[in-house]
């Protein structure tokens, strides 16, 4: 057999052989790379059709250089020479390569890393990702430029192949260095559930701070990719944008959405009662306020409204004229079928989206710079779209029905009512009449 096709295993066996004096060390770590080697080589010659300097019918491409890769093992680093082909491109089975959003981690770490702002911890990281040696400004620059342009393509998409009826936005903060300086900069990322009964991720954008103009500026570039706002002629558009009170989403949502509803979120009002009244006294008052939102039809749902304003007047009065000042729009979703309202009335889908964006911006602590930002939580973004509400895709009938949606030729469906209790606050009944 031809000294050139001899396998790695081989051949450092003979190297053993002639020198017993070897470091074991070095003999075991040469040993898993003689190993590895072997079977990238192998998996390119099943790829190809034929092994190195074969000639055979069965050839169907052929060897054009190689390319060598540094893989971290617990024996060390080890060097492989991956083959290129001539036509297309092979990459072995056995070196699993990474997600987009693993390399998005890695891309924003490799900058901090080169930038020299990383702490300790990052440097860990660094060589805990196979990088003991450090990493070069070209690699970075070469998975940040195919991250990019995956990333670009995602959160540019045209919006108008479907019918977005409900959309959700909502907020979160992150830690990105301008200049010399950490500074505290604002994401926000908005959802839609499609006509098909989908959630999608519509967008994100960073920013200084939620204002008005920051909010009218996102939503606009929404537009601008097709999320359509309803019309005369083509009334299949946004019918509901859930939030929750920021005057800077309400303002954008008038200016850029017409013809939409707000929903305010009934978590985000629950923790304003909260915040107000306090942990302790604030339990009972939400226990009481939550009845709202167990009716089943829009006319139980507005005379339930009023007997809690009314229980609440005399013991809470802010809680109250809380409750008073937001009644549009924290029952905005009583207009709407029946079975979408546990999926409209709240902001929760997206608070989860958020904790899964703090989740692996915990990892980076301080982004580099603001496009690592756009790099990392756009790729975990892509990989989140098209999760369905649910096991089964979300009925959505004519929103844009002039009629009533819950009159009496709609059947509705009903649930067995639990005996009455009486309301440690009022002494009433909730269905009790006032």
């Amino acid at each position: 057999m031809p000294a050139t096709n001899q396998s790695a295993v081989s051949t450092l066996i003979r190297e053993v052989l002639a020198d017993p004096d070897l470091a074991h060390d070095d003999v075991f770590r040469r040993l898993l790379q003689a190993g590895l080697q072997d079977l990238v080589d192998a998996e390119a010659a099943a790829v190809i059709g034929a092994g190195r300097y074969e000639r055979t019918p069965e050839r169907t491409n052929r060897r054009n250089g190689k390319r060598l890769k540094t893989v971290a093992t617990t024996a060390g680093e080890v060097e492989l020479a991956i083959p290129k082909l001539r036509t297309g491109s092979f990459f072995p089975s056995l070196l699993h390569p990474r997600r987009r959003v693993d390399k998005a981690l890695y891309a924003v770490i490799c900058s901090a890393w080169i930038e020299g702002v990383s702490t300790r911890k990052v440097d860990d990281l660094v060589r805990a990702l196979g990088n003991e040696s450090g990493i070069s400004r070209s690699t970075v620059s070469r998975i940040c430029k195919e991250i990019d342009e995956g990333v670009h393509e995602f959160l540019s998409r045209r919006l108008d192949r479907t019918w977005f009826p409900y959309v959700f936005v909502d907020a979160t903060y992150l830690d990105v260095r301008v200049g010399h300086r950490v500074v505290c900069r604002a994401l926000v990322v908005a959802t839609g559930v499609s006509a098909q009964g989908r959630r999608e991720i519509l967008g994100m954008a960073l920013g200084d701070a939620e204002t008005t103009d920051f909010w009218t500026s996102f939503l606009r570039s929404l537009r601008e990719r097709g999320l359509k706002v309803p019309s005369p002629e083509d009334p299949t558009g946004v019918v509901l944008v859930t939030s929750d009170a920021h005057a800077g989403i309400r303002a954008a949502v008038r200016a850029i959405l017409p013809g939409a509803a707000w929903q305010r979120c009934r978590v985000h009002f629950a923790r304003n009662i909260t915040s107000r009244l306090g942990s302790a006294r604030s339990k009972p008052v939400n226990a009481l306020v939550s009845t709202i939102f167990a009716q089943t039809s829009q006319e139980a749902v507005a005379a339930q409204y009023k007997h809690v304003v009314d229980s609440l007047k005399a013991p809470f009065p802010e809680i109250a004229q809380m409750l008073i000042d937001a009644e549009p729009d924290l029952t905005a979703f009583a207009a709407f079928p029946r079975e979408h309202w546990t999926k409209i009335w709240s902001n929760n889908p997206i608070e989860r989206l958020n904790r899964e964006i703090k989740r692996r911006a915990d990892v980076v602590q301080v982004f580099p710079d603001s496009d690592s930002v756009t790099r990392l939580i756009g790729s975990v973004l892509s990989e989140q779209r098209g999760v369905a509400v649910r096991r089964t895709p979300l009925p959505v009938p004519d929103l844009t029905a002039t009629p009533d949606r819950h009159a009496p030729g709609r059947q509705q469906r009903q649930r067995p009512r639990r005996p009455a209790r009486h309301h440690h606050l009022t002494g009433r009944t909730p269905h009790q009449e006032t």
